[in-house]
């Protein structure tokens, strides 16, 4: 339950620090930044596939929420790595994550099995969209 405490009772609960502790916040994915470039571009390029394939008037104004979708997803994710305060992780480059690889909760993965992982969900998702679009042209 709750109760209420007056400013005494909690000046008196409370430990009162004069120089607050700095905590290191990584915020970082581990993953350089053109993974998450490539991903973005696989997404919208499954939007372009179904946009030129079903365009029409009446689905322009949601391709342009879909689009906007994934910008703003992504876009908040990378704005949230580069959020502060105590957050001083950058990126990795190519050749810093070639030669670590990545940590997972599965285990270490090199950097190509990480970019297959990252990868592999829009990969699959824009061939899907390619297959529909061989479908549609074909019927």
């Amino acid at each position: 339950m709750s109760q209420r405490l007056t400013q005494q009772e909690l000046l008196g609960l409370a430990v009162v620090t004069a120089h607050p502790v700095r905590t290191r916040v990584d915020r970082g994915f581990g993953l350089p930044t053109g993974l998450y470039v490539a991903t973005v571009a696989l997404y919208l390029a499954f939007i372009g596939v179904m946009a030129t394939v079903f365009m029409n008037p009446e689905l322009a104004i949601p391709v342009v929420i879909f689009v906007g979708f994934v910008l703003m997803a992504f876009g908040l994710a990378g704005l949230w790595t580069k959020m502060k305060p105590h957050n001083d992780t950058v990126p990795p480059s190519w050749s810093e994550f070639a030669a670590r690889g990545i940590d997972t909760l599965s285990g270490r993965l090199t950097a190509n099995g990480a970019a297959v992982q990252v990868l592999m969900l829009p990969v699959l998702i824009l061939g899907w969209g390619l297959a529909v679009a061989v479908i549609v042209a074909f019927t």
